[in-house]
């Protein structure tokens, strides 16, 4: 069992920035992959972005790559969600989860999951 508590959302205007981290407790953290998904009013949730297991390959959609990098600490059972360049439309509730598989960017794929933080950008 992996538990997942994600920080760091907030309100902030558009073109700034926002670090949102996942805090995981439980089993062994650095043998999950690490995903960020995204879910908006009324939209199915999607993935953002996904980091390996030892921190060394990513991936993002591609309406945020360039803007957010995903990170990892593993002395620390933390992973991370820096978001720059911030726009309206990347509105929603912003959830952490973990897979034991390697690299994968379906929710369906993903065993544990945090409560969500609220991501608000205002134009």
């Amino acid at each position: 069992q992996v538990q997942l508590v994600e920080s760091g959302g907030g309100l902030v205007q558009a073109g700034g920035s926002l670090r949102l981290s996942c805090a995981a407790s439980g089993r062994t953290f650095s043998a999950y992959s690490m995903g960020w998904f995204r879910q908006a009013p009324g939209k199915e949730r999607e993935f953002v972005a996904v980091i390996g297991w030892s921190g060394g390959s990513t991936y993002y959609v591609d309406s945020v790559r360039g803007r957010f990098t995903i990170s990892r600490d593993n002395a620390k059972n933390t992973a991370y969600l820096q978001m720059n360049s911030l726009k309206p439309e990347d509105t929603a509730v912003y959830y952490c989860a973990a897979t034991r598989y390697y690299f994968r960017r379906t929710a369906h794929d993903y065993d544990y999951w945090g409560q969500g933080t609220q991501v608000t950008v205002s134009s």
